[in-house]
């Protein structure tokens, strides 16, 4: 899935950020999901030749192997190179029937690089009979790149058909073995489906479907909802550094609308406006999320002086009875003290920007996760 934010998204973002107009990101955050609701999600089905992944595929499309565009089935090989089908149950995705790993004689290693394994959004992996050791390091690799998997273990009705034990026992133990299988190789706790493909009703196919109309619209909100997040914070960061350029000067003080300099409280509001978080601003992108200003307010570090000062010990001992005493010691000494009792100040309120900004941060993450539950 290609996550390329365009060109007007990324200038929008960086307009509304620098302006402190956080409900105008809130637009900005809408307009690239509903972007991101029509770019195809990639599902890769890969196994073992012969675990019958285009007879899976046919049956989670819901068509018949006689059916015009099924996947051809067989007793040999059937698929020889990578074949997209379209998912008429869930828009935007295609469906990929790749070649099974032992469909060619190139190692695993080879078999991930042709097959193209880095394009694909989710994977299903399909087993049958036992699970090999060329599916664990299909998982590992799969698991390697940070995408989500399924194992999906089908001709379960041939399994039932062949088996002694009861069916509760049975599914029991095939969890188990893959279970144990993976845990061996240090793999994490799989998602696991059993499944007939000749039965696509029942068994753990309903649950499957289920999941799969969930995690897809995950991955395709999901990876833009961390492009806008590396885009926001990288237009946030470049604010704090030139504001932290012009701290200390009286043009700043004023632009801020700075009466007392010594009064920490004053630019702390002053930098809420700023940043677009203070409590007029948290209202109106409140009211356009539908959420309580508490929600936002609650999770700020700096939601008053108080607040920042009990987050912060650093902050805090600066804006103590101590402080104030080292700045009445300070400024009886010629140059050194003024020029020490400038750099306490300016830190303090470099400081407090830089929490502020972190809070900005924080509200515009709830944001784009809200606008996407």
């Amino acid at each position: 899935m290609e996550l390329i934010l365009s060109e007007s998204g990324a200038m929008n973002i960086e307009k509304a950020l620098g302006e402190g107009k956080l409900l105008d990101m809130v637009s900005v955050v809408r307009e690239t999901l509903e972007t991101a609701s029509s770019v195809p999600v990639s599902i890769a089905v890969t196994g073992d030749s012969g675990n019958g992944m285009s007879t899976f595929i046919n049956a989670l499309r819901k068509i018949g192997h006689n059916e015009e565009d099924s996947a051809p089935t067989g007793v040999v090989r059937t698929t020889q190179i990578p074949t997209c089908y379209s998912f008429s149950d869930i828009p935007n995705v295609e469906l990929w029937d790749l070649p099974g790993t032992g469909a060619a004689t190139q190692n695993l290693e080879t078999y991930l690089e042709e097959m193209q394994f880095s394009k694909y959004d989710l994977f299903i992996i399909i087993a049958s009979e036992q699970f090999s050791m060329n599916l664990v390091k299909l998982v590992k690799s799969i698991q390697g790149q940070g995408k989500r998997f399924y194992i999906v273990w089908t001709k379960l009705d041939r399994d039932l058909s062949t088996c002694v034990l009861s069916e509760e026992q049975l599914l029991r133990n095939i969890r188990e073995n893959i279970r144990e299988t993976l845990h061996k190789e240090g793999v994490c706790e799989p998602i696991i489906f059993l499944v007939s493909s000749f039965n696509p009703f029942l068994h753990d196919f309903p649950e499957l479907r289920k999941s799969l109309h969930r995690d897809i619209s995950n991955i395709g909100y999901r990876g833009h909802l961390e492009n806008l997040t590396h885009t926001c914070e990288k237009v946030i960061n470049g604010k704090v550094t030139t504001l932290q350029g012009q701290i200390g000067s009286k043009s700043f003080q004023d632009i801020l609308g700075i009466q007392n300099a010594n009064d920490l409280g004053e630019f702390l509001n002053a930098y809420h406006r700023l940043f677009g978080v203070d409590d007029d601003s948290l209202q109106e992108v409140a009211q356009s999320m539908g959420k309580p200003k508490e929600e936002y307010k609650a999770i700020m570090k700096s939601q008053d002086l108080h607040t920042a000062l009990a987050w912060d010990w650093a902050l805090s001992w600066m804006n103590c009875n101590a402080a104030s005493y080292l700045y009445s010691v300070l400024s009886y000494i010629p140059i050194l003290g003024t020029t020490g009792i400038h750099y306490l100040k300016w830190w303090s309120q470099g400081h407090l920007l830089e929490i502020v900004a972190e809070d900005t941060k924080t509200i515009l993450k709830k944001i784009l996760e809200d606008a996407i539950i």
